[in-house]
């Protein structure tokens, strides 16, 4: 039977040390479970004909803040899209202490053993989310899109939903293959809302060209996760997980949903945008000098996204070369702004302006731009304190960011030396991925670690990008959630 006894614990103490919450207080518990009770169908301002649409959800395996749900149908000349979003507003009052409790924490926060909500799980989990079969207050986008799946319109209206179905990514994913197959083939095939799973690979599809045209891009970099595993001696693996098809069919719904979102606030000059610079010139720079050391081709005129896009995931020396593209990004951050839209609020990556809505159970920010767009949608003017709540969220949601990333990191690091502990002297094959003033990184494909080296000054050892290494894992300490690796050199 598997031990995670001493992962756990050390997980509870990477999150103290973070300040993240354990528990909410028995005022905020006890605030919830009153609001938990409110019915949104008893809300004479909210347009219940939304209940007859059979909307589903999309979601990780086991999810339950569910936040978004989805619907579509075809049209003679394009397509209809319904997407309705979580409205936490309903529940969660201003200036009550759920919403105090809320601001301290900014964020869900997620950990291999347990997530550390947002809001309580009376509503977060509850009466919020859009759970199946469950009348549920949302705030519901709209859209006419053309047979290109370019909106020609957009309305967004408080309403409230049932969703039919709750289905996860895996599972569409396996009746989708099977209608390529042969149609009505798929598990799914038959029910009211099967059309709207390809409706949702049509729109997709064509939604990820339209990002392509624009000079959007998403770098397909696996991202490393540590996941309960009950075959494994301590519970826990480390995986590289990529997303897949279907992921990326939903996200171009959220990403139009908060693209349309910034297109109102920039229109009406108050707002809260999601802000990604360009690769600085002298970043692009580099990445070419790098491109040309690895022998990858990349012709003078073609832009990064062009390059970056192309590239091919299945060849070392060019998933080295993802790892530096990833770098030559900057951070995204939020940007409020009441008056004239400021020019550093585009989003690069997505080559577009672009604001978080679509995830109000999981992070703060959401919450409060969606009210402002209720607000805008109406033509009303956003109160005082509405506008200065704005310019406090970059703020409160950076820290929530900083706290998150290096829960992730320290929980990885741990876990790297703790898996690995028992196979000190061991010897692996890694991937040069980064080069560093002081060494190396490398990317090891079993298990799936990453991981620094540094050379001492008299080394020969001088790697490129993209070679493959001999490596003898010299330490592992779970006390300092560190390891070291070393090259075995070879006469080369």
């Amino acid at each position: 039977m598997a031990d995670n006894s001493q992962f756990e614990a050390e997980f509870a103490r990477i999150r103290d040390a973070l300040r993240i919450p354990r528990a909410f207080s028995d005022e905020v518990l006890a605030e919830a479970d009153s609001v938990a009770s409110r019915n949104p169908l008893q809300d004479p301002s909210r347009d219940l004909s939304w209940l007859e649409i059979p909307f589903i959800t999309l979601d990780p395996p086991g999810s339950l803040d569910l936040d978004q749900a989805f619907h579509a149908d075809r049209l003679d000349d394009g397509y209809r899209v319904e997407y309705a979003i979580a409205d936490v507003g309903f529940f969660v009052d201003n200036h009550s202490a759920i919403e105090r409790e809320a601001w301290r924490r900014g964020s869900t926060f997620y950990s291999p053993d347990l997530r550390t909500p947002l809001y309580p799980p009376q509503i977060s989990e509850g009466a919020a989310s859009l759970l199946p079969a469950e009348a549920r207050p949302a705030i519901v986008f709209s859209f006419i899109l053309d047979r290109h799946a370019t909106p020609r319109s957009c309305g967004i209206a408080r309403g409230v939903v049932r969703s039919r179905a709750q289905l996860s990514y895996p599972e569409v994913s396996l009746h989708l293959a099977r209608e390529k197959e042969r149609a009505n083939s798929g598990h799914l095939a038959g029910l009211e809302w099967s059309n709207s799973l390809v409706l949702l690979q049509e729109i997709g599809v064509k939604r990820q060209s339209l990002e392509i045209a624009r000079g959007g891009i998403s770098l397909p970099i696996p991202a490393q996760h540590l996941e309960r595993w009950t075959s494994a001696l301590a519970g826990y693996r480390l995986i590289f997980e990529e997303s897949s098809e279907v992921e990326g069919w939903n996200a171009q719904i959220s990403l139009m949903t908060g693209m349309a979102a910034a297109s109102l606030m920039s229109a009406r000059r108050v707002g809260l945008l999601r802000a990604l610079d360009p690769p600085r010139p002298d970043r692009l720079r580099a990445l070419r000098l790098t491109a040309q050391a690895l022998d990858i081709a990349w012709p003078a005129k073609m832009d990064y996204d062009d390059f970056v896009r192309g590239l091919n995931t299945a060849d070392p020396k060019q998933v080295a070369l993802l790892h530096q593209a990833a770098k030559a990004m900057g951070n995204a951050r939020y940007v409020a702004f009441d008056g004239e839209v400021p020019g550093n609020s585009h989003h690069a990556a997505l080559a577009a302006d672009y604001a978080h809505v679509t995830a109000p159970l999981r992070r703060l920010a959401d919450r409060y731009v969606l009210d402002l767009l209720i607000e805008l949608s109406r033509g009303s003017r956003p109160s005082v304190e509405s506008r200065e709540r704005l310019t406090r969220l970059p703020q409160v949601m950076r820290s929530a960011e900083y706290r998150a990333a290096m829960l992730e990191s320290e929980i990885i690091n741990f876990a790297e030396a703790r898996l690995l502990r028992p196979r000190v002297g061991e010897v692996f094959t890694g991937l040069v991925i980064n080069r560093r003033q002081d060494g190396i990184e490398v990317q090891i494909a079993d298990p799936p670690v990453r991981a620094p080296i540094r050379f001492p000054p008299a080394t020969k050892l001088r790697p490129a990008l993209g070679e493959q290494l001999t490596l003898r894992l010299e330490a592992a300490d779970p006390a300092m959630r560190s390891i070291r690796f070393a090259p075995v050199e070879t006469d080369r």
